[in-house]
């Protein structure tokens, strides 16, 4: 960020709609830098003080495998959208490399038609470290969407069994895509994915594997009909749905499902009890991220942290009950 430019010059680009201050405020928030950590809480701070007027996006999550058509799928369903007058926003989280914790996907160059569209903005985001493929800033990403005027996010996540659970926690609407004949490389976290998906989609539903996807569609539809409800949800939720990423055959019909969920959710209240709760478990692991962070940088906590490492290796002491003694030791300074 140059010099010139501080948090205010960057909330009042991004309150402007101006996408060169957006995404040099997404670069922002997404540094590791503690001087560019500083700044982002103060743009975030500031651009938090709206309050109530980010409360009209709708963030939709959606996973699925690699290979099953997320970023045709978002594509042609962002298209659609955007012909109809929203603007539309994807945060695709990419795998991160190794060795630059760059993204290595390239979302952009996959999603080429939908990044043109005047309606739509892309962001790749290195994944890091995060569980599940949800970049560390994705929640304050979205509120500089939310502020810019995006009333459509939708959030990718990489999809390779991590648990998806955090994507789920700063989203109104989660959808599982999987390809017809598909669901034997989910079988170890299916449940745990399906019991956080409102609607599961089969994609590629075209051609020579149209009777299979419905086929399968309909396995699954058998399958969350024995999880339990949702409380405040309606009693078709979640359901399972067929769509064509190549034909845009059911893509409609999702979006239809989709809005009505969110209508039902808004109604009963239960959209703001969920981004309340949302709130609170973000402040918890961040309360829980700060702390350990600060531990392990003070130098005479750091130095008692060391030889536990040492013990913990050579198995002379559990990790759990090493922990416990240490933080005890700390708590009666």
């Amino acid at each position: 960020m140059a010099d010139s430019e501080g948090p205010s010059d960057l909330a009042a680009g991004i309150r402007a709609g101006e996408r060169r201050a957006l995404a040099r405020a997404i670069t922002l928030v997404e540094s590791g830098r503690v001087d560019h950590r500083a700044a982002a809480a103060s743009l975030v701070a500031e651009l938090s003080d709206l309050g109530g007027a980010t409360d009209g996006a709708l963030r939709i999550g959606l996973t699925g495998t690699p290979g099953v058509g997320k970023s045709s799928f978002i594509e042609r369903f962002g298209l659609i959208l955007a012909e109809q007058g929203r603007r539309i926003a994807v945060l695709a989280v990419d795998p991160s490399s190794t060795r630059s914790g760059g993204s290595i996907l390239g979302d952009k160059t996959r999603m080429e038609r939908l990044a043109r569209h005047p309606q739509a903005f892309i962001r790749p985001s290195p994944s890091g470290q995060s569980l599940g493929g949800v970049a560390r800033r994705t929640r304050e990403t979205v509120l500089l969407l939310e502020v810019a005027g995006f009333d459509t996010i939708l959030v990718e996540t990489v999809g390779v069994g991590q648990s998806e659970t955090l994507v789920a926690e700063m989203t109104d609407i989660f959808l599982l895509l999987i390809a017809p004949g598909g669901g034997d490389e989910l079988q170890g976290v299916k449940r745990g994915i399906m019991e956080i998906a409102d609607f599961v989609v089969v994609n590629k539903a075209d051609g020579a594997l149209e009777t299979l996807a419905r086929a399968t569609r309909a396995d699954y539809q058998g399958a969350l009909g024995l999880l339990r409800r949702r409380a405040g949800d309606p009693s078709d939720v979640p359901t399972a749905l067929t769509a064509s990423a190549e034909t845009g055959a059911g893509l409609e019909t999702i979006w239809e499902r989709i809005r009505a969920l969110e209508d039902w959710r808004r109604h009963a209240g239960v959209l703001a009890e969920r981004r309340a709760a949302q709130a609170v478990s973000a402040f918890d692991r961040a309360l829980a991220d700060g702390a350990l962070a600060r531990l392990t940088a003070h130098p005479s906590i750091a130095a008692e942290i060391a030889p536990l490492r040492a013990e913990i290796v050579a198995g002379r002491q559990m990790p759990e009950a090493a922990a416990v003694r240490l933080l005890d030791r700390l708590f009666k300074r």
